[in-house]
């Protein structure tokens, strides 16, 4: 395993000292091996002082092709680096090469280990009585991911009605657990469309600097540090609060303006009518574009009018549950107005204390 490792190593280096030398360029071809075998020279010293005791020597490496004639018996190891070694004869020891080719031909012999680092090794009709082992090092490369294909009509279909699906329970669960927040959204959206429009943009705007001045903020103290992971998280839940409480708010008026109060007797019966049929028609557009996904003209435009609705009415929506406090500010909550407090028709008065007043009562027939 330490010949593995070190070959690997030594491939990766001397991989960029080798060049490539022209035969009819002599003189450059020596320039250019003396350089490659002091580099070599002091990689397997540096190799050797770590501990790579088993790499062979600088001197037993020979650049180019190499080749072991028939009939001959020479002592291992014997290394190529970027070259072919071709065994005809016999090798006593081990046979090495990096970014190479080893042939172990008919009738040649390896005593040892037949080792290719970036390389590969080749029997044809030798005997290796060692291990015989190639380690490819190559560049990695990402896999090539296979294209993605578009959704066909029927998936975007599903797609569209999943996406209603997910917000009418959403609506459904505010409506039980939530509903005065969401009149407080709407009554909002009532008093001013337009206001609502540039609270919520200007909530976007100022929706990432105040993440961050809030991460910098926690991360002045130690505790505040750990505290960031969860920061974000509550933040981000806020924010996609807010967003969802403002399009089913948006919804609700849009639906109660076309809905009819006709076979329904209680208030939260009109609303939920309302927000059903506001999430439908605001869905209207998607499932368009998801028939049109045949066509990718038709379907561009009709997914960008679909996603310039959605993105006025969300915008709209923020800003409402913004200027209403996520629906806490509205008229008649935190006030006493229409309840028939018993103190409330008392006059307090600063020296005397609580003076009697005329107290109204509420005339019948």
């Amino acid at each position: 395993m330490r010949r593995l490792i070190a070959f690997a190593v030594l491939a990766l280096g001397s991989s960029r000292l080798a060049a490539q030398v022209r035969p009819e360029d002599p003189a450059k071809a020596v320039a250019v091996q003396a350089g490659a075998d002091s580099s070599l020279s002091r990689e397997i010293a540096q190799r050797k002082a770590a501990g790579d005791t088993n790499l062979p020597d600088a001197d037993h490496f020979t650049f180019g092709n190499r080749t072991i004639a028939s009939g001959t018996s020479v002592d291992g190891p014997i290394a190529v680096a970027h070259g072919v070694l071709d065994v005809y004869g016999t090798i006593n020891g081990d046979a090495v090469v990096v970014d190479g080719t080893i042939r172990i031909h008919t009738g040649a012999r390896v005593t040892g280990d037949a080792w290719a680092a970036a390389g590969t090794v080749v029997i044809e009709g030798g005997v290796v009585e060692g291990a015989k082992r190639a380690i490819a090092i190559a560049t990695p490369t990402l896999p090539k991911s296979a294209p993605r294909e578009p959704l066909t009509t029927w998936q975007s279909v599903k797609l569209v009605i999943g996406w209603f699906a997910i917000m009418a329970i959403i609506g459904l669960g505010v409506m039980v657990f939530a509903e005065g927040n969401l009149d407080g959204v709407v009554i909002a959206l009532e008093r001013g469309f337009a206001k609502s429009f540039w609270i919520g943009l200007s909530g976007q705007v100022v929706m990432l600097p105040a993440l961050l001045i809030l991460v910098v903020g926690l991360g002045i103290t130690v505790l505040g540090i750990l505290l960031i992971p969860f920061a974000i998280v509550a933040y981000v839940i806020a924010v996609a609060g807010l967003v969802t409480l403002g399009l089913l708010a948006v919804a609700r008026l849009a639906g109660g303006a076309m809905a009819s109060d006709r076979g329904t007797t209680s208030p939260r019966g009109v609303h939920l009518r309302a927000l059903i049929l506001g999430l439908g028609v605001g869905l209207v557009l998607w499932m368009l574009a998801a028939l049109f996904t045949w066509n990718p003209m038709l379907g561009a435009v009709t997914r960008g009018l679909a996603f310039i609705v959605t993105w006025v009415a969300a915008t709209v929506g923020l800003g409402a549950a913004l200027t209403s406090r996520a629906g806490t500010k509205r008229p008649g909550v935190g006030t006493t107005a229409g309840k028939d407090d018993e103190l409330s028709w008392q006059t307090p008065t600063p020296v005397a204390g609580v003076a009697a007043a005329t107290r109204r009562v509420v005339a019948t027939k």
